[in-house]
Parts: structure tokens; sequence; C-alpha cells
């Protein structure tokens, strides 16, 4: 194998140096932070979870009060009492064609068709 390079050499060396540096009671973990930091998680957590329900009370609403667009109708006028209801007309109960009474019948006169004659001027 060929020698290393004097730069290899040099940050072996380095590494090696601050390698030794490190004992065993700082590679022990560290305790749980305390102080401000937890209190201010947990505000931000409190007040995430209140902002979310608000939010989520306010789409309720919106959704149950809104309502359906038909509800929004204008109501239709009233109607002045002094005129009389439109007429309406009562649809009859024979669907076919109006009976006539035949010419030959002894109970009905017989028909006398139009006059045609045109009167005189005098």
């Amino acid at each position: 194998m060929s020698t290393p390079p004097p730069v290899e050499d040099r940050l072996r060396a380095a590494l090696d140096a601050r390698a030794r540096l490190i004992d065993a009671h700082e590679l022990s973990p560290y305790r749980p932070p305390t102080g401000p930091a937890w209190g201010t998680r947990r505000i931000r957590r409190v007040v995430s979870a209140v902002a979310v329900a608000a939010a989520a009370a306010a789409a309720v609403a919106f959704l149950l009060l809104s309502g359906s667009p038909e509800d929004n109708r204008p109501a239709p006028p009233a109607r002045d009492p002094r005129t009389s209801p439109p007429a309406t007309s009562v649809p009859s109960s024979n669907t076919g064609t109006p009976t006539r009474p035949s010419p030959t019948s002894p109970t009905s006169p017989p028909e006398t068709p139009p006059s045609t004659s045109v009167p005189t001027q005098p």
C-alpha cells in the first residue's frame, strides 16, 4: 500500500486528539429540558387546540344557519282584497266531444239552417 498524503495524516491526528477529550461522563444523556420551554410549548398546544375548536364550531354554525337557497325566496305579494280572485275553469267530466241530439230524435225540434239572405237597403 502507499503512504497516505500529509493532509490525511494531519486530519487523522486532529480527529484522534479531539476524540480523547471526550470521556464517559460527557456521553451520558442529558436531563430533559426544564423551565420556560415547556410552558411555551404547552401554551402553543392549548392555543392551537382552542383555535381548531373555534374554527370547527364556526363551520358547523355556518352550515346549520345558512339553510337552503329555497328558504331565502321573498314572500309573494299580498293580493288586493277588493279584487276578486281570478276565475278558474273547472274541468268537465266528459273528455269526449259534446253530444248533440240527433235530428231524427222525436223530442228535439229540427235545426234551422242559418240565414244567408242579405238585407236590402231603403
